[in-house]
């Protein structure tokens, strides 16, 4: 242990990082490694360097490996680390341990979200025995350590487990909550008045951080349900003089800060998530607010807070657009009518708070200039609008919407088509000083026009009374085509925006006549420019018409190679690592035309494919941007799927260029790419169709190191690829012994974890499937069967259950020469007498109906094949199951089921069904598949084109050779 303070900075220098690494892995499975580390934490003496990177990997222990099954940690060392967070949360109090405080408050969060109340249940009276009447340090420690445990309910949907929690929160926590939100008001608006806090006015900042969080919590307490605590105290908060009221006009003159200070001010903290929590109460409990004026009282504070722009500050941007999404929300629930349905007051609201923000302010224009992957972010609004992420523009557009969308469209159409009026005409009239009433034009067209929008589609349908096409082609088209330089470059990104947003409105024809003219303007000087031509190409591109995609590689054959050129060019220029990965939107451009021209890229194949390995090799020396790496991977693994389709003998090629690069990664161990190049190199051997070349066997003895699957990640990747082999010369394998070293890795890693159980089980699978059937029952089935039955015995969980029983059928539905139901049973009886009829009876036939559709014929044909087939499911006791399992059968033929094929499903490439922006993150540290590498898993039941027939045939021929079949079959609830 006194090597800890060494080996953390040892992790924090790239060149001994790996090292550290290890070794930090093998102390933390040591009995009292959790407690030292939190002490060496605490310790003011050690190099702060040292104590917050002991913070992080103790953050770390919590989010990845506080569940872990294979190497779990010591369940002593983990009850004295929870006795002893709280109280190293408020020793953490100086302001200088700030960020430190932050790490240890997220650990307390990670570990309450797996073991609160059940393993944690003082945790709240740690917190609430904390509060402090006169140290506010030790208050906001405790709100920060409370709000990181509350605030995960907000994206959480209702349950019964997660009501248990919240009401065991509200019995502790509610009443010294409020009683602290009361004081905190009072000293807040009253300072002087309390003689008992220390030197109050120096205190006032810390005390109004006290109230931020106060606020935050609040909105947590009442995300789901409104507590009866709560509710009784409405006329506090909402009240004609309640505390939100106050607030919303509160501005301290102590507090406000420095005016060109782009952090928002403790008031403006405090006002954004009081609008934040009348926002949620008008969502969830309109009643509540109905029963005051308390929603038309906000609405004219919101009005006399930000009207006429009275908020330029960029400080404020996230209270400007809290307010204008909170009277959006008020509009669009259709309960505040009297206050937003008069022309007048639509035309106040639209002049005084809607132009005012949609206006580009000096700072946009200078983000334009100096930070353009920022303004893109933001003007893109990439995280759906109504976050905080949304800027002033958006929150002013949502408002025309919710006009638009509430029965207010003739009115606001013509209110604000004036507005758009004016501003062309001053762009008329002088189109060199005037370009931003343009600008805000076509932002105010696109506001009124849309009625809805994704992400993935852009806008899907439109206000009746605008014709955006129209408007395209009088106002926004002659910017579009205008030469570089010739108009103001914003002007010109408004156009390529126009276009991105109402891409759907255009037809085929349309879109292909504007794609040259994009392409043009990926070779633009500006940044934005270009960008923006890429995420809009892209999004084209990606337009689907009855689940097909819009344009095919005939469409883009003329232009793929140009289009690749000026993008792969943009992404070269970079230069340095951090650069060339810097902007992942040009990269799945490139993704997106390498997957739309397909075949037609086998003429410059090897130039494409070189240039992507010079990128990778470069970004490889400092990964930076997941997004990036997922888009280049995806670009080379679709380069080849499709190449190779088109020309087989193209597969050495792909090989040769990238085995140097893939072996580099590998040694260096550059964990970020490791899952993807595992991917990739199973995409290769599946393409093979003789022998497995020696160059990947040379590689087999390494994937089955235990170090290698350490990392999690890996782990979905090289499954994939041992499956490749496995599929490919199990023969070899078995003869070598190198599939008794597969089983190991399953027998160890995967099956006794509760998160890679199902990997586990997707390798089973191959060995079933590829493996003799002589060698499997000789010398391999006989384990497999003991450790999935350990693991049942030992950790057993829902999932577990679900996953045995479907390997179970998938065994018994597997057509494979001179394998049979008999078999498997004889093996599971040779464990233990009767067992066979017990995990049938308790497991498979229970979970057999639990199938999805998709796979709904793979328990049907196992479930015949193990009626039908199986010599010992006519004698005892396995024959007192039969009825049983037949009922089971009856009850999958009675459901929707996919038992024949779907041509959907046939003609699906999986690489067109995934688009990266709707994942969740977009990149998972943890694994991110390639589309473009999957294939279609082998259809194990295809030789059963139809299962109804398949059944019949069985069971006459099963009544045949038994006598007994007909009464089984009544009793089984008769035929069907």
């Amino acid at each position: 242990m006194s090597d800890l303070p060494k080996l953390l900075l040892a992790s924090l220098d790239p060149s001994s990082r790996k090292q550290a690494e290890q070794k930090l892995y093998e102390l933390s499975v040591q009995q009292g490694f959790l407690t030292h580390l939190l002490a060496l934490v605490l310790e003011q003496s050690q190099d702060r360097s040292v104590r917050l990177a002991g913070g992080v990997y103790l953050k770390n222990i919590a989010k990845l490996r506080w569940e872990e099954d294979v190497q779990p940690l010591a369940e002593d060392d983990k009850a004295a680390l929870r006795s002893q967070l709280v109280p190293a949360m408020l020793a953490l109090s100086n302001p200088g341990d700030k960020a430190i405080r932050a790490q240890i408050a997220e650990s307390v969060a990670l570990i309450a979200e797996l073991d609160f109340p059940e393993k944690w249940n003082d945790l709240l009276d740690q917190l609430v025995s904390s509060f402090s009447l006169t140290d506010y340090n030790v208050n906001v420690g405790v709100l920060e350590t409370a709000h990181s445990i509350f605030k995960h309910w907000r994206a959480q949907v209702r349950s019964d487990k997660l009501f248990t929690e919240i009401n065991i929160v509200l019995e502790k926590f509610v009443t010294p909550f409020l009683a602290l939100f009361k004081r905190t008001a009072e000293l807040l608006m009253n300072p002087s008045s309390a003689p008992s806090v220390t030197t109050p006015v120096s205190n006032y900042a810390l005390i109004a951080h006290a109230m931020v969080l106060l606020t935050a919590i609040f909105y947590d307490l009442t995300c789901h349900d409104l507590p009866p605590a709560i509710e009784d105290n409405y006329e506090e908060f909402f009240g004609s003089n309640g505390w939100f009221h106050r607030f919303i006009t509160w501005d301290p003159a102590e507090l406000r800060g420095d005016p060109d200070d782009e952090t928002p001010s403790f008031p403006s903290k405090i006002k954004t998530s009081i609008l934040e929590i009348a926002e949620l109460w008008i969502k969830l409990y309109p009643d509540q607010l109905q029963r005051s004026s308390a929603v038309a009282t906000i609405v004219q504070n919101v009005w006399l807070l930000i009207g006429s722009n009275k908020l330029p500050a960029i400080a404020d941007d996230a209270l400007v657009s809290q307010s204008l999404r909170f009277i959006s929300t008020a509009i669009r629930t259709g309960y505040y009518k009297e206050l937003f349905s008069s022309k007048e007051t639509i035309s106040t609201l639209v002049q005084g708070v809607v132009i005012p923000n949609v206006s580009l302010r000096e700072h946009d224009v200078e983000q334009f200039e100096d930070d353009p992957l920022e303004f893109i972010r933001l003007d893109l609004s990439l995280s759906a609008a109504g976050t905080d992420l949304a800027t002033r523009r958006h929150a002013a557009a949502d408002v025309l919407q919710a006009l638009v969308g509430s029965g207010y469209e003739a009115d606001t159409t013509e209110i604000v088509g004036s507005w758009i009026n004016t501003g062309l005409g001053q762009y008329n009239a002088n189109k060199e000083e005037n370009w931003k009433a343009k600008d805000s034009a076509i932002f105010l067209l696109t506001a009124i026009a849309t009625r809805g929008s994704t992400t993935q589609h852009g806008v899907t349908s439109t206000n009746a009374l605008v014709d955006v096409v129209k408007f395209f082609s009088e106002h926004v088209y002659q910017d579009l085509q205008a030469a570089s330089g010739t108009v103001h470059p914003i002007l010109q990104v408004d156009a390529i925006r126009f276009l991105y947003a109402f891409r759907n409105q255009l037809n085929k024809e349309q879109l292909l006549s504007v794609l040259p003219l994009l392409a043009q303007h990926l070779r633009s000087n500006n940044y934005v420019t270009y960008t923006y031509a890429a995420i809009t190409i892209d999004r084209i591109l990606f337009i689907k018409q009855d689940k097909k995609l819009l344009f095919s590689q005939a469409d883009i054959h003329d232009s793929a190679a140009q289009l690749l050129d000026a993008l792969l060019s943009r992404i070269e220029a970079g230069g340095t690592p951090e650069k060339v990965a810097e902007n992942d939107h040009l990269m799945k451009c490139a993704m997106r035309i390498i997957i739309t021209a397909r075949q037609t890229l086998i003429p410059i194949y090897q130039v494409v494919l070189n240039r992507l390995v010079a990128i990778l090799g470069v970004i490889s020396k400092n990964p930076s941007n997941p997004n990036f790496d997922q888009y280049i991977f995806e670009s080379i693994s679709g380069l080849m799927r499709f190449v190779v389709e088109g020309a087989p003998s193209s597969l050495p090629t792909f090989e040769s260029v990238l085995f140097g690069t893939f072996n580099v990664i590998i040694q260096q161990d550059i964990e970020q790419y490791i899952p993807y190049v595992f991917q990739v190199l199973a995409q290769m051997l599946e393409l093979h169709t003789g022998e497995v070349p020696q160059d990947y066997r040379s590689l087999l003895p390494f994937l089955l190191t235990p170090t290698v699957w350490q990392q999690k990640g890996s782990i979905p990747g090289l499954v994939k690829l041992l499956k490749a082999f496995i599929a490919r010369d199990a023969q070899s394998m078995v003869a070598a012994g190198q599939m008794a070293s597969v089983l190991a890795v399953v027998q160890q890693r995967l099956i006794p974890s509760k998160i890679n159980d199902s990997w586990g089980f997707e390798l089973l699978q191959s060995v079933v499937l590829h493996v003799k059937p002589a060698d499997l029952q000789s010398q391999y089935l006989r384990p497999i069967i003991m450790t999935l039955l350990t693991r049942l015995q030992s950790s057993k969980t829902d999932k577990y259950v679900y996953l045995l029983s479907r390997f179970l059928l998938f065994t018994l539905a597997a057509n494979i020469e001179g394998f049979n139901p008999d078999m498997l049973i004889s093996t599971v009886e040779g464990i233990q007498p009767a067992l066979w009829s017990q995990i049938l009876t308790n497991f498979v036939i229970p979970e057999a109906p639990k199938v999805p559709i998709r796979e709904r014929k793979l328990a049907v044909v196992g479930m015949i094949r193990l009626l039908c087939q199986s010599r010992l499911m006519m004698q005892e006791p396995s024959v007192r199951a039969w009825p049983a399992a037949y009922g089971a059968l009856r009850k999958l033929f009675s459901e929707p089921q996919h038992l024949t094929k779907n041509a959907d499903d046939e003609a699906a490439t999986g690489i067109t069904e995934i688009d990266f922006e709707e994942q969740t993150a977009g990149y998972q540290a943890a694994y991110s598949r390639l589309a473009a590498s999957e294939t279609k898993e082998v259809d194990v039941v295809a030789y059963v084109p139809n299962p109804q027939e398949y059944m019949q045939t069985q069971l006459q021929t099963l009544s045949q050779t038994y006598g007994q079949v007909s009464q089984l079959i009544t009793a089984g609830g008769g035929p069907f």
